[in-house]
């Protein structure tokens, strides 16, 4: 579903280096407690170039190169939110989109985690610590209806708000068996002239705030219903 992130001029510090950046080591855990299922929390939209942002790769996702920076959980309004790792909360109901509400945490190693489209203002104050899997939140609808499109967005970034990575090597979880239920292996945008490129969920590209567009393809499938938007 629509992050809306790129809306959110959020942040103007320069990028972070890799060098002070942690690396991907399954150090986070999933945002809900408990086993994915029907009545409980989903894997829907996966990170990158999904082919819901090449759809709105020029507009919505245009000022994040194209693809859509998080990973999207389907839940019903209301379900708990925890924090994916420990950290100190940095923003609530920062300028980062993903309405109604967000609260973005920082954790070690120039990472910050933002959980979009909450159901309400969260009760934590920045420069609260929280721990892992603490509750943060509950989950609402990026249309505010609770019908229309419940879910959570969740990007892992560099504390400069500036990168956007895979969150899945960051998180420990069976991403195999999650992505049985959701649109991870079907869900990607093809270049017909590199059919290969970013069409599994771990082979995602990090999109960096404002950069060029990452999939302006001459040989799009399928192609973008009404053109390019």
């Amino acid at each position: 579903m629509l992050a809306l992130t790129s809306l959110a001029a959020a942040h103007s510090a320069p990028a972070l280096p890799d060098s002070a950046i942690a690396r991907p080591d399954r150090q986070f855990g999933l945002p809900f407690a408990g086993a994915p299922g029907p009545d409980t929390w989903l894997l829907g939209q996966g990170y990158g170039n999904t082919t819901g942002a090449y759809r709105q790769r020029r507009s919505t996702y245009g000022n994040l190169q194209g693809i859509h920076a998080g990973l999207d959980f389907s839940a019903p309004c209301g379900t708990p939110v925890r924090a994916i790792g420990d950290g100190v909360v940095a923003e609530v109901d920062g300028p980062h989109g993903s309405p109604p509400h967000n609260v973005v945490i920082d954790h070690a190693g120039n990472l910050s985690s933002l959980y979009g489209h909450l159901l309400r203002r969260s009760e934590l104050r920045p420069g609260t610590r929280v721990t892992r899997g603490q509750v943060i939140g509950l989950s609402g609808d990026s249309q505010g209806t609770c019908i229309s499109a419940p879910h959570l967005h969740l990007e892992l970034r560099d504390r400069a708000h500036q990168r956007f990575f895979n969150p899945l090597p960051y998180i420990a979880a069976d991403w195999d068996s999650l992505a049985l239920s959701g649109s991870f292996s079907r869900g990607y945008e093809y270049d017909l002239s590199a059919p290969r490129r970013w069409q599994t969920p771990d082979a995602q590209p990090e999109a960096r705030r404002g950069a060029a567009l990452l999939n302006d393809f001459q040989r799009p499938w399928p192609p973008a219903a009404g053109g390019a938007r």
